[in-house]
């Protein structure tokens, strides 16, 4: 396995560079045939490359990314290593190695009958040329494994995620110069900071819309929280010495449910300008639903049971701010658990790595899971832990 997962860790994939994830795909697929015994579909979608194994009429998919948000020739600067069980370099965490436990915990599987695959190329950026990919892939499955890495370096699991949009509100004056007639503007900028600072407002207005409850399941953590809505990239005018004529002001936003989420975009949308003669223009909307606790309960539950039957610790279960395609699976209405891939921590930053103790433990886990939650009412039982 630490072999497999140098192999990927040293085919660098940031996102942005789509020849490399091109190159990554073929060592992933490469890596997945050996295995598996069988050759990847593959599939380009505006020069993105997924991968996708069908094996039978698939009741649970298996989902990973094999991107990063490391740029191409960050393995010179963070190069690959394993030192005292702790193995390093870019994306080892999120998430090679994840890939890696993956693919042997279905080799190590009798049969792979009723299981699908898809690995992505566009997971760190938003999923945008894979979102109908995911969607098409999971329809009629009993279940989705995502292979992210766990919440935390004890490897908990994610239960629930929040569900993120994206907003750029801009704002419309007019110029006029700013020594002689500054008077004959409708300053932009100034409307802007209105605007931040009314945006920045909405999370308070949301109250406890969309608050969840606890999280469900034997040792989870009690909630996902409220809202969250944050102005961040700012930027007007043209010129010192111009009353700017346009402003622009990017807004991230966190929802625990999907009700908080059509709240919040009716709130953006209703965004109105102070400055007389300014005018509003809202972009975007919503990227990635909520994954509510409600959608792994069952399928926490279960890894719950088998961890113990495995002779492992108790399992934690954690609701994360963070989104990744466990949300697109869980809102296609799929039961949906996050968080299966690699135990470490570091992710996107210079110290990520994974315990590499870990590793098998979770790729046995896997394998029971995948056991049990393939199964169709009719499903021959001798493959069962």
């Amino acid at each position: 396995m630490l072999a497999d997962l140098e192999e990927l860790v040293r085919c660098e994939s940031f996102s942005a560079d789509h020849a490399a994830v091109a190159r990554s795909a073929e060592v992933v697929g490469a890596l997945g045939t050996r295995l598996l015994g069988a050759r990847p579909e593959t599939v380009v979608i505006d020069g993105v490359t997924h991968l996708r194994w069908t094996f039978g009429t698939p009741r649970v998919l298996l989902i990973g990314h094999h991107d990063t948000v490391w740029p191409t020739g960050s393995i010179e600067s963070h190069p690959w290593s394993v030192t005292d069980g702790i193995a390093r370099g870019p994306g080892v965490l999120d998430m090679k190695a994840g890939l890696v436990q993956m693919f042997h915990a279905l080799a190590s599987l009798p049969s792979l009958d009723g299981v699908g695959v898809l690995v992505n190329g566009d997971e760190e950026v938003g999923s945008a040329t894979s979102r109908q990919l995911i969607e098409e892939s999971v329809r009629g499955c009993a279940a989705a494994l995502v292979l992210e890495p766990s919440a935390d370096d004890e490897g908990a699991l994610k239960t629930a995620r929040k569900g993120t949009s994206r907003y750029e509100v801009v704002v419309h004056g007019r110029a006029a110069h700013a020594g002689l007639e500054p008077q004959k503007g409708i300053n932009a900028a100034v409307e802007a900071a209105h605007q931040v600072l009314s945006i920045a407002g909405l999370g308070a207005a949301m109250g406890g819309v969309g608050r969840t409850g606890p999280v469900p399941g034997d040792g989870t953590d009690s909630v996902l929280g409220s809202a969250t809505v944050t102005p961040t990239l700012l930027s007007a005018g043209s010129a010192r010495n111009t009353v700017p004529a346009l402003a622009r002001v990017s807004v991230d936003v966190r929802v625990p449910t999907q009700v908080a989420q059509d709240r919040v975009d009716a709130l953006i949308r209703e965004l109105t300008p102070r400055t007389p003669g300014a005018r509003l223009e809202v972009l975007g909307g919503s990227q990635r639903p909520p994954m509510e606790p409600g959608s792994s309960a069952g399928l926490f539950a279960l890894a719950f049971q088998l961890a113990a039957e495995l002779g492992e610790a108790p399992l934690r279960g954690i609701a994360v701010g963070g989104a990744s395609d466990g949300n697109y699976t869980a809102a296609a209405g799929c039961p949906t658990l996050d968080g299966l891939g690699a135990v470490g921590a570091g992710a996107h930053a210079s110290t990520e790595y994974v315990k590499v103790v870990r590793m098998v433990p979770r790729t046995r886990l896997l394998a029971q899971l995948i056991m049990r939650t393939r199964r169709g009412p009719d499903r021959d039982r001798r493959d069962s832990v």
